[in-house]
C-alpha cells in the first residue's frame, strides 16, 4: 500500500505544470531530464535542469565554454552561480563547465552569461538543452520563459551539426514555449534558438577570436582602435611631409645680407652664418660639383694657403703652389681638398696634373657632407629612418608570427609592419635641409643679391682689395664672377690679386683671374666625366 501512494504521488507531481518560480517538473523516466528556462531582464539566462540518473550509475555532462562560431572566431559562454541539488559535483573552469551526477533524481541550477544575441533587428537567444552527455537520454523536456512573447522558435536534435527537428518545438498561448525530445544517444545535443522582438533583453552575446593562426588576424576592437591611430599619425605625418617639403622647395625671398663687417679702416669680409664657398652648392641644391671645388681651392688661394702661378710654356698655363701648410684654421673639408691637391710633402701641381689624377668632387664628397651635417645646415635623418623604418619592419614581422602563435592580436604586428614600411618610403621624400639651412639659404640668396648690387666706385678704395678677393670664391660658387670681376676691373685703379701672379708681387690684370677660374672649373669638371666615362 505504502509503495502505490508512493508511486501515485510521484505521478502527480510529475504530470504538475511548472511553478511559479520556473521549477521543472521532476522526470518521471530514468536516463531523462527536464528543464526549466527563463530569461532575465539584463540578458541573463537562468537554467534549471531536474536529471533522474539510474541507481548505480553515474551521468556527466561536459559544457564547452568556447565554441566555434563563423569567420574564426569563438563563442565565449560564461556558466556563474552553480547549485546543485542531490548526489552530483560541478567543477567550472576557463573552458568547460563539467555536472557529475550519481543514481537518483538531481537538480542543478547555474546561470548563463553569453546566451542572448542581437542580429537584424531581433533578440535571438541560444543555448543547448542536451549535449556533452556521456549517456544516452530517453526524453528531454524543457519549457522557456521570456519578458515578451517569441516571435519563431526553432530546435535541432542529433550529433553535431545535424539539422534535425526536435520532437516538438511550440509556442503557447500563455507565450511559455515548450521543447521535447526523445531517445538522444551518449554526446548529442539538442539545441534550441529562440527570436524575441528586438530590444526585449540586453544582448551579452561574447565572440572572441579563436586560438588558431587565421583567428589571430581578426579585427577585434582593440586592434580596431590601432588601426584607427595608425591612420591618425599617418595623416599627421603626411600634412607635416607636405609642409616640410613645402619649406624646403620655397625657402623665401633673399635676407638683406652686408658683405663688409667691421669699421672702414678695419673692414672684412663675412659669410653668413660662416658657410664655406665649397658649401654652396650643397646648400642651395643639395648637391656639389665642380664649380663647388673650384670655389674651394679659389678660396684656399685667397686664404694664403695656395698661390696661383701662371706658366705660359705649359700646355695647361696654370700651377697651384703650397704658400702656408694646413693649420687648425681649415676645417676638414678644407684639409681634404688642399691634401688632394698637394699630398704629403708636394709643393705643387698642374692643372693637367689634377685632370690626370682625376682628382674630382668625388674625392671629398663625404667629408663634405659631413661638413654641412656637422653645421646643421642638413640632416642624415632621412637616411637614419630609412634604415630604422626597414628596421622596425623586421621587427613587426617577428612580433607578427610571435602574436600568432600565442595570444592573437597578430595585426598589431602588421600595423608594426606597416609603420616601418612607411617610415622607410616616406624618408626618401623627406628634405634632409633643416630650419637653419634652409634660412641660410635665404641669406645666401641675399649674398647674391649684394653682389650683383655692388658698384665697384661705390667701394671705398681701402676696402676694394679685401672685398674683390674675399667675396670672389662665393660670387664664383653662386655664378656671378664674370660681372664680379668685371666690376672692379673697369675702374681705373683696380685693386691688387695678392694670391696670383708668376711670382710674389707681381700684379695681374683681373681679366686673368676669370681666365684662371673658368680653367679650374673646366679642370675639375673633365675629371668627373671622366669617371663616368671609366664606368
Amino acid at each position: 500500500m505504502k509503495i502505490c501512494l508512493l508511486v501515485g504521488l510521484l505521478l502527480v507531481l510529475g504530470a504538475a505544470p511548472a511553478g511559479a518560480q520556473g521549477e521543472p517538473q521532476l522526470p518521471s523516466l530514468p536516463n531523462s531530464a527536464e528543464i526549466s528556462l527563463k530569461v532575465e531582464r539584463d540578458g541573463a539566462l537562468s537554467v534549471v535542469e531536474a536529471v533522474s540518473v539510474p541507481a548505480e550509475a553515474t551521468m556527466t555532462r561536459r559544457i564547452p565554454l568556447r565554441t566555434a562560431a563563423p569567420h574564426d572566431r569563438d563563442r565565449i559562454i560564461g556558466i556563474r552561480d552553480v547549485v546543485i541539488e542531490g548526489a552530483g559535483n560541478a567543477e567550472l573552469t576557463d573552458d568547460e563547465f563539467t555536472v557529475k551526477l550519481k543514481g537518483g533524481t538531481s537538480v542543478v541550477r547555474y546561470t548563463v552569461d553569453g546566451a542572448v544575441a542581437e542580429a537584424d533587428g531581433l533578440t535571438r537567444v541560444s543555448w543547448q538543452l542536451a549535449g556533452g552527455w556521456d549517456s544516452r537520454l530517453e526524453l528531454v523536456r524543457a519549457s522557456f520563459a521570456a519578458p515578451s512573447v517569441p516571435n519563431a522558435v526553432t530546435c535541432h536534435a542529433g550529433p553535431e551539426g545535424a539539422r534535425a527537428r526536435c520532437g516538438t518545438a511550440q509556442i503557447a498561448h500563455s507565450g511559455l514555449t515548450r521543447f521535447s525530445q526523445q531517445n538522444l544517444a551518449a554526446g548529442q545535443r539538442m539545441e534550441i534558438s529562440v527570436e524575441l522582438p528586438g530590444g526585449t533583453v540586453p544582448a551579452n552575446a561574447r565572440l572572441e577570436p579563436s586560438k588558431t593562426f587565421a583567428g589571430a588576424f581578426v579585427l577585434t576592437a582593440p586592434v580596431g582602435w590601432a588601426w584607427f591611430g595608425f591612420a591618425l599619425a599617418l595623416v599627421a605625418a603626411a600634412v607635416a611631409l607636405i609642409l616640410l617639403r613645402r619649406r624646403d622647395e620655397h625657402p623665401g625671398d633673399a635676407l638683406p645680407v652686408r658683405l663688409l663687417t667691421g669699421k672702414d679702416d678695419q673692414a672684412a669680409f663675412a659669410s653668413p652664418d660662416g658657410v664655406l664657398p665649397g658649401q654652396v652648392g650643397t646648400v642651395l641644391t643639395g648637391r656639389a660639383d665642380a664649380v663647388d671645388l673650384a670655389a674651394t681651392v679659389v678660396d684656399l688661394a685667397v686664404r694664403n694657403y695656395l698661390w696661383v702661378s701662371e706658366e705660359p710654356g705649359e700646355l695647361t698655363g696654370w700651377r697651384l703652389v703650397r704658400r702656408n701648410p694646413p693649420d687648425d684654421q681649415l676645417t676638414a673639408y678644407e684639409r681634404a681638398v688642399f691634401e688632394a691637391l698637394l699630398p704629403g710633402e708636394r709643393e705643387s701641381v698642374l692643372l693637367t696634373e689634377i685632370q690626370s689624377a682625376r682628382i674630382g668632387i668625388e674625392t671629398v664628397r663625404d667629408v663634405l657632407a659631413d661638413s654641412v651635417v656637422e653645421r646643421r645646415w642638413y640632416s642624415r635623418l632621412p637616411g637614419r629612418l630609412t634604415r630604422v623604418g626597414l628596421r622596425i619592419c623586421f621587427y613587426g614581422l617577428f612580433l607578427t608570427v610571435l602574436l600568432a602563435l600565442t595570444v592573437g592580436y597578430a595585426q598589431l604586428g602588421v600595423i608594426v609592419i606597416a609603420a616601418g614600411a612607411v617610415l622607410a618610403v616616406a624618408a626618401r621624400w623627406l628634405p634632409v635641409r633643416t630650419g637653419a639651412g634652409v634660412a641660410l639659404h635665404r641669406r645666401l640668396l641675399g649674398v647674391r643679391d649684394a653682389l650683383l648690387a655692388t658698384e665697384a666706385t661705390a667701394v671705398p678704395k681701402l676696402e676694394r682689395e679685401v672685398l674683390l678677393s674675399r667675396a670672389l670664391p662665393y660670387a664664383l660658387a653662386l655664378g656671378e664672377q664674370e660681372q664680379w670681376l668685371s666690376g672692379f676691373a673697369a675702374l681705373k685703379g683696380p685693386p691688387k690679386i695678392y694670391w696670383y701672379g708668376k711670382e710674389e708681387g707681381e700684379e695681374v690684370p683681373i681679366e686673368w683671374v676669370s681666365d684662371f677660374t673658368a680653367a679650374l672649373v673646366g679642370t675639375f669638371a673633365a675629371t668627373r666625366q671622366g669617371r663616368r666615362l671609366e664606368a
